[in-house]
C-alpha cells in the first residue's frame, strides 16, 4: 500500500479523498493555486504545494506542475478526483513515465472510453445500443447544421472531452445549431483544452441513468447498481439518487451486465461510470463512459456500504477486488443534493464572495436516516470566480425513497448559508414537489416545472401555521431576553405585557396567544384555517443569533432557517420562504399605515447578472438591436452566458471591453 498520495484537485473532492486516505493511514499532499491558498483541502492535507496562478489552465491543468509536485514531496501515487486532469490520457502516461501510480484506469482504457466519440465507436463494436448520431469530429458550424438536418431535430451538441455540463448545447433548429456549436467549442477549449465536439440525436423526455462499475488489474469487474441523475439544469446534475425509481430488477441486471461487458472489453481497472439515456418505457441507449470517480458517487456508497475511493486506491496498489458480483447488495435509498453558489431566482446565475455564514446540518445517524455532507469550504472562506460553484453535496440515506426525501428536506432546512446567493431555497422547494416525490422524472423536469423561472413559494396550509408559530416563539424569546437586561428604569406603575400577537408572514396575518412558557415548552394558540385558534406546543433550545431554529412543533422534529431583517426575521422551511414580523394589536394597526418602498428601475442598461469575465461583445455603439439578439458573452465559473436584448434598442454606450472582470450588476452597456 502507498504511504503517501497526492490529490491533483481541489474543493470537496480533494477533501473527500483526504478523509479516506487518512482513515487508511496514508499521508496526503494537496496542490493549490494562488486563489486556493487558504482553501480547506490545503488545511486538511499533511503537505501542500502551490502550483500556479488562479486560472486552472495555469495551475490544476498543467501536467508538468503536478508531476514536479509529486517528485518534490515523494508522493507515490496521484488521485485525480473528477474534472481537471482526471480523464486525460496524457496525464496518466506522464505519471507512469515518472514512476508514479495513477489512481484511476490505465491509459488505454482512458483512450478507449474517456473520449466520447471513441467510446461510442467502442460501444457500437461491443453491440451496445447507442444513440443515433455523427461520431466524427465536426469542423465548422455549416458542417454541424448539415449533420443535424440529416439526424433530425432536436440534437445534442457535445464536447468530446466534456463533463459537468460544459461544452454542451441542445438545438431545435439550424440557427441554434450554429450558435450552439460556437459556444460548445469555446467552452470545451477553456474547460478541457480540447475543442472537438460531436452531434447526436436528443432523446425527448429522457431519463439519465448510470451504472457504477469497479474493476481491478486482474480482470475482475463488478457493477454496484445504478444512479438516476435526471434532475438537471443546463445539462448539469442537481439531484441524484440511488437506486432509480424507474428500473425494475431485470432492467437493472441487463444494464449492469452490459456496462460490465463494455468495461471488460477495454480492460477497465478502476472506478468508472457507464451512462445511459433511458426512455420512460425502460428502453436505454449508451451515452458515454466517464473514466473517473463521479461527483455523485456518495449515493452509491450509501446503498452498498462500499467506499469507492478506498477501492480505487487498493486497485491502483495492485490488490484484487475484495468482493464478487453476488456480494453486492443494495440496501435502502440515498438522495444527494448539490448545493451551489448560484441564484435560482436569476436563472441560476453563479454567485461569488465570502461565506459569512456556513453552518451545514449535523452529520451522522438520526433514527433510521443518515446525513452526510461532503464539502470543501468553511465559514469565512471565499467562493472563487475561477472554479466550479459547488459548495457541498448533501446526502441522506434511509430505508425507503420517501424517508430519504423527508430526511433530505429536513437537512436542507437546517443548512444555513449567508454572504452569497445559493440554491438551497430551490432544492428545498424541489423536495416538496409532487412530481419529484412520485418519481416521475425526466431531464427536462426543471424546465417543464419551473417555466417562468424559480420564485420561492410563500408558505400555505400547515407549513404557514408552523412558521407563524415559530415566528411567535422567536419574538417571545427576544422579548424575554430584553426584559432581563439589567439597569432598566423602574416604571411608576406595574407593566403588563400583552400575550396576544399578530404574526405577519409576508402579508398573511395570524393571531397568536402566548399561554405559558415552562419546562414542557412554549404553549400558544394560533389561528389556523377559518381563523379559529388551535393549540401548539413548541420546544427548542434556540438562542438569538443562531441561523437555524431547531426543535419540535407539536412533537414533530423541525428545522427552520432564520435570518434577521428590519423589525423581524426571514424564515425558510420545507421550500417555503417568508418575512415574518410579530406585532401587538396596536403595532399591527400602525404598521398597516406605513408606505412601501419601491425599488429603483435599472432603466435602459444591461447589467452584469453575476461576477464574470467579458468573453466577447457582439455589438457596437450606435447599432440597432432587435429583441432576442446577443449583446455579449460573460463567462463565470467555466460557463459562458449569452446576454440578449430584452426589447428593440439602440446601443448608446459600451462601458467595458473584452477581458474585463465585472462585479454583479456592473453596467455593461447603455441604450438610447
Amino acid at each position: 500500500m502507498f504511504s503517501k498520495i497526492l490529490i491533483a484537485n481541489r474543493g470537496e473532492i480533494a477533501c473527500r479523498v483526504i478523509k479516506t486516505a487518512r482513515r487508511m493511514g496514508i499521508r496526503t499532499v494537496a496542490v493549490f493555486s494562488e486563489a486556493d491558498r487558504d482553501a480547506l483541502h490545503v488545511e486538511m492535507a499533511d503537505e501542500a504545494i502551490e502550483i500556479g496562478p488562479a486560472p486552472a489552465a495555469q495551475s490544476y491543468l498543467v501536467i508538468e506542475k503536478i508531476v514536479a509536485a509529486c517528485k518534490r514531496t515523494g508522493a507515490e501515487a496521484v488521485h485525480p478526483g473528477y474534472g481537471f486532469l482526471s480523464e486525460r490520457q496524457a496525464f496518466a502516461e506522464a505519471l507512469k513515465a515518472s514512476g508514479i501510480t495513477f489512481i484511476g484506469p490505465n491509459p488505454g482504457a482512458i483512450a478507449a472510453m474517456g473520449d466520447k466519440i471513441e467510446s461510442k465507436k467502442a460501444a457500437a463494436a461491443a453491440k451496445v445500443s447507442t444513440v443515433p448520431g455523427f461520431l466524427g469530429v465536426i469542423e465548422s458550424p455549416e458542417h454541424a447544421v448539415t449533420i443535424a438536418d440529416e439526424i433530425g431535430y432536436p440534437v445534442m451538441i457535445k464536447a468530446s472531452a466534456g463533463g459537468g455540463g460544459k461544452g454542451m448545447r441542445i438545438a431545435y433548429s439550424a440557427s441554434e445549431v450554429a450558435e450552439g456549436f460556437a459556444r460548445a467549442k469555446s467552452e470545451a477549449a477553456s474547460s478541457f483544452g480540447d475543442d472537438r465536439v460531436f452531434v447526436e440525436k436528443f432523446i425527448v423526455d429522457p431519463r439519465h441513468i448510470e451504472i457504477q462499475v469497479l474493476g481491478d488489474k486482474h480482470g475482475n469487474v463488478v457493477y454496484l447498481g445504478e444512479r438516476e441523475c435526471s434532475i438537471q439544469r443546463r445539462n448539469q446534475k442537481v439531484i441524484e439518487e440511488a437506486p432509480s425509481p424507474l428500473l425494475d430488477a431485470q432492467t437493472r441486471k441487463t444494464m449492469g451486465e452490459q456496462a460490465v461487458a463494455l468495461a471488460k472489453a477495454v480492460n477497465y481497472d478502476s472506478a468508472g461510470t457507464v451512462e445511459f439515456v433511458a426512455g420512460q418505457d425502460r428502453s436505454f441507449f449508451f451515452l458515454e463512459m466517464n473514466t473517473r470517480l463521479q461527483v455523485e458517487h456518495p449515493v452509491t456508497e450509501m446503498i452498498t456500504g462500499i467506499d469507492l475511493v478506498e477501492e480505487m486506491i487498493r486497485v491502483a496498489a495492485g490488490e484484487k477486488l475484495r468482493f464478487k458480483q453476488s456480494d453486492i447488495k443494495l440496501e435502502g435509498w440515498a438522495v444527494e443534493s448539490r448545493v451551489y453558489a448560484e441564484d435560482p431566482t436569476r436563472n441560476f446565475l453563479p454567485s461569488t464572495g465570502r461565506l459569512v455564514t456556513y453552518r451545514p446540518p449535523a452529520e451522522g445517524a438520526f433514527g433510521e436516516a443518515t446525513v452526510r455532507n461532503d464539502t470543501g469550504v468553511y465559514e469565512g472562506g471565499e467562493i472563487s470566480i475561477y472554479y466550479d460553484p459547488m459548495i457541498a453535496k448533501l446526502v441522506t440515506h434511509a430505508p425507503t425513497r420517501a424517508a430519504a426525501i423527508e430526511a433530505q428536506s429536513e437537512a436542507l432546512d437546517g443548512f444555513a448559508i449567508e454572504g452569497i446567493r445559493h440554491n438551497i431555497p430551490f432544492l428545498s422547494a424541489l423536495m416538496q414537489h409532487p412530481r419529484w416525490r412520485a418519481g416521475e422524472l425526466s431531464t427536462g423536469f426543471i424546465a417543464e416545472e419551473f417555466t417562468g423561472g424559480f420564485v420561492p413559494p410563500q408558505p400555505t396550509g400547515e407549513a404557514a401555521i408552523l412558521m407563524a408559530a415559530v415566528a411567535a416563539a422567536i419574538d417571545h424569546k427576544l422579548n424575554e431576553r430584553k426584559r432581563g437586561i439589567s439597569g432598566q428604569m423602574e416604571s411608576w406603575r406595574k407593566v403588563t405585557f400583552e400575550r396576544e400577537r399578530i404574526v405577519f408572514l409576508g402579508a398573511q396575518p395570524f393571531r397568536a396567544n402566548i399561554l405559558s412558557d415552562d419546562e414542557s415548552g412554549l404553549s400558544l394558540d394560533i389561528s389556523g384555517e377559518g381563523g379559529a385558534l388551535r393549540p401548539v406546543v413548541l420546544q427548542s433550545d434556540w438562542r438569538p443569533g443562531e441561523p437555524v431554529w431547531r426543535g419540535a412543533v407539536g412533537g414533530r422534529s423541525v428545522a427552520v432557517q432564520v435570518r434577521p431583517i428590519a423589525n423581524g426575521v426571514a424564515l425558510g422551511h420545507a421550500g417555503a420562504f417568508a418575512d415574518a414580523r410579530v406585532y401587538t394589536q396596536r403595532e399591527a394597526e400602525l404598521a398597516a399605515l406605513m408606505p412601501e418602498k419601491i425599488g429603483a428601475d435599472a432603466g435602459n442598461q444591461l447589467l452584469c447578472p453575476m461576477p464574470g469575465l467579458v468573453k466577447s461583445i457582439g455589438v457596437s455603439v450606435g447599432q440597432e438591436v432587435k429583441a432576442g439578439e446577443a449583446l455579449c458573452v460573460v463567462e463565470a465559473m467555466k460557463m459562458e452566458n449569452v446576454l440578449r436584448a430584452e426589447k428593440d434598442v439602440t446601443v448608446s454606450k459600451i462601458l467595458c471591453k473584452e477581458g474585463d472582470t465585472l462585479a454583479v450588476d456592473a453596467v455593461i452597456m447603455e441604450f438610447a
